[in-house]
């Protein structure tokens, strides 16, 4: 964690250095939008471990987070080699409902990406939700929540849209809870839109998880300055909501 933590997240949280990685690109030699929320999981998870915290705590205790929502307003894209600073800290906590804030930010400070998200704790073996632990409350110190214009967890979905030809889950959208990765979610949404769309703030809303061999049926709705990706089950249901809203300048 470097020395100047605290002054440069301005809050309590977990930090971490990196750079920019050939294999976290786009096209266009900037970092992906599946490797930001790569970096935003790893954050959180390094956080949770370092904390004692993390995957093996959470399977002794039968317990697993798993995300509902993403918030994501990126402000300028890093690019190939940049270093940068990663950041998160959990600022609520409500029952059985953890929300926690991401941060991306360059040498100088800069705020390039943050991030609003919201978890819930379940039990696996129950398949309910479970209220955070004493020994959670206790070590994740909450921070002041950043200063950005929220949304709305829930994203509405328009009658219509245009059905897309049916995929189905295949390991290598999995993670170690046997059900499709958050994030994969996302990437799979982004072939859907248009050429040239630069995404400037990405919403999701998680509704169920799908599993190996599940079937999805996107149905996708494009507007000039949005796109809306709604990945539906065979039974017509939603698994996963992503909306993306065009940036109003390139970055």
């Amino acid at each position: 964690m470097p020395e100047d933590f605290d002054a440069r997240l301005d809050c309590a949280g977990y930090t971490f250095e990196s750079r920019v990685r050939y294999s976290e690109t786009d096209e266009k030699g900037r970092i992906s939008i599946a490797g930001i929320v790569d970096y935003f999981q790893d954050t959180s998870t390094f956080q949770s471990e370092d904390l004692g915290l993390g995957v093996a705590y959470l399977k002794g205790m039968g317990l697993a987070w798993v995300v509902n929502a993403w918030q994501i307003v990126i402000h300028r894209y890093p690019v190939l080699g940049e270093r940068i600073f990663a950041g998160t800290f959990p600022y609520e906590f409500k029952g059985f409902i953890g929300l926690r804030n991401f941060l991306i930010e360059d040498e100088k400070k800069n705020r390039l990406v943050e991030a609003n998200s919201v978890w819930t704790l379940m039990n696996l073996e129950k398949g309910l939700p479970a209220r955070a632990t004493a020994e959670m409350i206790e070590k994740y110190k909450l921070g002041e929540r950043l200063p950005m214009a929220y949304a709305p967890r829930k994203i509405p979905v328009p009658q219509g849209g245009e059905e897309q030809e049916k995929i189905f889950i295949a390991r290598q959208h999995l993670d170690g809870n046997h059900h499709v990765n958050n994030g994969q979610y996302i990437h799979i949404a982004m072939g859907y839109l248009p050429e040239d769309f630069q995404v400037g703030q990405l919403r999701v809303e998680y509704k169920r998880q799908a599993h190996l061999h599940d079937e999805v049926r996107p149905v996708v709705w494009r507007q000039e300055e949005k796109c809306l990706v709604s990945l539906n089950g065979a039974d017509g249901m939603a698994y996963a909501v992503a909306e993306f809203t065009q940036a109003k300048s390139e970055g």
